[in-house]
């Protein structure tokens, strides 16, 4: 006998706005068997001892330490720059 029926397979569609015809209800139906009968062999593993976790790999914080430093001086970046006038990068208006 089928754990997960037809008629449960078309309200999840119905549920999740898709529209499927019999023989994908059908199709489906067999799928979410499988899936479910892969899910059901993991309460037969003893866990006993087992710590929870969140992740598989440890994980950590891998961003650097936030510490002001000088950046470029004004010169060197209007160096790049097509055009500019008084210290600033002049761009066309936008008017």
């Amino acid at each position: 006998m089928s754990r997960i029926s037809q008629e449960q397979v078309k309200h999840v569609a119905h549920l999740a706005r898709l529209s499927i015809t019999e023989e994908e209800a059908e199709r489906f139906q067999g799928q979410l068997e499988a899936i479910i009968t892969a899910a059901e062999q993991l309460n037969e593993v003893d866990t006993e001892g087992v710590i929870p976790t969140t992740h598989v790999l440890t994980m950590h914080n891998v961003m650097r330490e936030d510490k002001p430093v000088e950046g470029l001086k004004v010169e060197e970046v209007l160096k790049n720059a097509p055009d500019h006038e008084g210290g600033q990068v002049r761009v066309p208006s936008v008017f």
